[in-house]
């Protein structure tokens, strides 16, 4: 910051105006800063607004973007914490992250470390985006042991290579194994014997799985089914498994198996010591699948930038929030209970579009253009976070929720996992999606998964 001679600042508060803050003068308004910036020949803006709203630092970005300067972020005091006060030393770019506007989390270090720290802690899907920030966040706990497991041996290597570099005390086992492979997670988990285990392992991306729904089912289904039974089996203290919004009312196949593996969880909890829990949440910025990448991606090559409808809405939140929020949960000690993390104001897509186009100094429908699509098959327009009937509770935190679990007859469970079992056996799509069907109730098939099962041409998928 010594190179920088700070001209003045421009505020809303009225209070201000006129003002001299440590011998700097309040210039004007925030939406005066185009003449503000002229009239004193500025070189650069610095945002430094802590608890904005995102509509409110979406305006103030565009404000910027629109006099044709440099501008940038001065870090916050969550992510000065986070940095241990290396991000005083430099401001940085605006990230999408900064548009939605969400106050740091503040979570309870010694309730997490108190579970965490010397613990046998597992993570499934451990190379994913979810995942690896999973391994790196229980890290700085300094678990006693950290089970990593995932099947792609290059997402395994990148986040080993990272864990090496910033903790290497810590021990570390790294498995290249399928979760959905019985009996490797049952010698994995007699072996290791975790006491907690973290289930980020899952097909995510709605067309794709839309399209291999036997294969969404063994592996975001079945796999948690049977990783819980061995949880149980083998005396687990704590398995979370990590959901979504898109399990609530769901119109595609990859919702829909979430919905199923929660119900079996919650059905499994009430004659175990294990204290099973769902924490479900929306979309992570930049995560594996995420639209921001994509976006940003379009953007590079020129456009266009495709969004497929106009009113398209998702909820966000950061890959490091949303991380926090699933080791807080962790230690909440109502078994049987799905968690519900408090995501935000929803966003359209559309204004995401625009946004990203804005902060890599584009003027959005002019020098990049946007097109619309179409909805992709099993999308939605509007994701909600809540089923009909769920209540919801609070909890010890406040950006936590807990949802009441329903009556759920265990005996009914069990009868149909294991017929979603038989139908991939035997590459039954139809019969695997009316099993789905019946299990998660609130389920409605998409056009494309209803043509699917419908056709008289052999049904295939890979498994």
């Amino acid at each position: 910051m010594a190179n920088y001679n700070v001209i003045g600042f421009v505020d809303e508060s009225k209070g201000k105006r006129g003002l001299r803050i440590h011998n700097i003068p309040v210039l004007g308004r925030v939406d005066q800063v185009d003449s503000v910036i002229k009239a004193f020949d500025v070189d650069e803006i610095f945002i430094a607004i802590s608890r904005i709203s995102g509509n409110r630092m979406r305006n103030i970005v565009r404000l910027c973007a629109e006099t044709n300067i440099p501008y940038k972020v001065v870090p916050g005091l969550g992510e000065l914490i986070l940095s241990g006060g290396r991000g005083i030393q430099k401001v940085r770019n605006v990230a999408f992250e900064d548009l939605l506007g969400r106050e740091p989390v503040a979570i309870n270090d010694n309730q997490v470390r108190h579970y965490l720290i010397n613990t046998r802690v597992m993570v499934t899907g451990a190379g994913g985006s979810i995942g690896s920030e999973l391994c790196l966040q229980i890290c700085r706990y300094q678990p006693g042991q950290l089970i990593m497991i995932d099947q792609c041996e290059f997402n395994l290597y990148k986040v080993e290579s990272t864990l090496n570099n910033e903790f290497p005390s810590v021990k570390k086992t790294i498995l290249m194994n399928d979760v959905a492979n019985i009996q490797d997670m049952d010698k994995i988990i007699s072996t290791h014997r975790p006491e907690i285990i973290f289930h980020a392992a899952a097909y995510k991306h709605v067309p794709m799985v839309e399209i291999n729904p036997l294969e969404g089912i063994r592996n975001n289904t079945i796999a948690t089914c049977n990783l819980a039974v061995l949880a149980d089996k083998y005396k687990v203290e704590r398995f979370v498994f990590i959901s979504t919004d898109k399990a609530v009312r769901p119109t595609n196949v990859m919702g829909a198996t979430k919905r199923a593996a929660e119900i079996f969880i919650q059905s499994l909890s009430k004659k175990t010591i294990t204290n099973f829990m769902a924490v479900r949440f929306g979309n992570v910025v930049g995560s594996d699948g995420s639209v921001v990448p994509l976006f940003m991606k379009q953007i590079q090559k020129g456009g266009p930038v495709t969004v497929t409808h106009p009113e398209i809405t998702r909820y966000f939140m950061s890959i490091r929030e949303a991380v926090q929020l699933v080791l807080q949960a962790g230690t909440i000690g109502d078994n049987n209970r799905i968690f519900l993390l408090d995501m935000g104001e929803p966003v359209k897509i559309i204004d995401l579009a625009r946004d990203l186009i804005i902060l890599n100094g584009y003027k959005p429908d002019e020098e990049i253009k946007i097109e619309f699509t179409g909805l992709r098959p099993g999308e939605k327009l509007i994701e909600e976070l809540l089923i009909k009937g769920e209540n919801i509770e609070d909890t010890c935190h406040e950006k936590i929720k807990a949802l009441k679990p329903l009556k759920i007859d265990e005996n009914i469970i069990k009868e149909t996992t294991s017929l979603l079992q038989d139908a991939i056996l035997f590459y039954d799509t139809k019969k695997a999606i009316e099993t789905l069907t019946f299990l998660v109730q609130d389920y409605t098939p998409s056009k494309e998964i209803l043509s699917l099962i419908n056709s008289k041409k052999p049904l295939k998928n890979a498994v």
